[in-house]
């Protein structure tokens, strides 16, 4: 089934989303919560309401927020609006680790976050999420009636 996804991550871990991200792994899905350095720059210029009116457009329409966790994403009062937001929407809810994967550096991280209680989470690399993304938000879609 198609449906729109919207991923939630601190903007620190870019190049680490976007490897899930351009994994292909969830073909024909439409991929929301992705913002270019020089846009997001320009929003978070404006003040906190753009941020978060930009944060509800973008979770418009969408089913299923997969949180993307690094090493400080715990930190981000944005993730935290974010999955505050996803909630109240309804939408199916998952987290990722993705602290394993290497960013622009070579580096990988700690990971350091959660959900809130009754939220799956899985780890990218043991979990083999190239082969598992796509039913993992399945799962969540169903799981929350979407």
């Amino acid at each position: 089934m198609a449906r729109k996804v919207f991923f939630s991550f601190k903007y620190e871990d870019v190049s680490r989303a976007m490897v899930v991200r351009n994994s292909d792994v969830i073909r024909g899905t439409e991929k929301a919560g992705f913002i270019d350095a020089a846009d997001f720059e320009k929003v978070k210029r404006q003040g906190d309401q753009a941020i978060k009116n930009w944060i509800d457009h973008q979770l418009q329409g969408t089913s299923v927020t997969v949180v993307l966790v690094g090493a400080k994403t715990r930190a981000s009062r944005w993730v935290k609006y974010e999955i505050e937001q996803s909630i109240k929407r309804g939408n199916g809810l998952l987290g990722v680790d993705i602290s394993k994967i290497k960013d622009f550096k070579g580096t990988t991280s700690d990971c350091c976050g959660e959900l809130p209680a009754g939220y799956p989470f899985y780890l990218w690399f043991k979990g083999d999420g190239y082969a598992n993304l796509g039913s993992w938000i399945e799962a969540a879609a169903r799981k929350a009636g979407r």
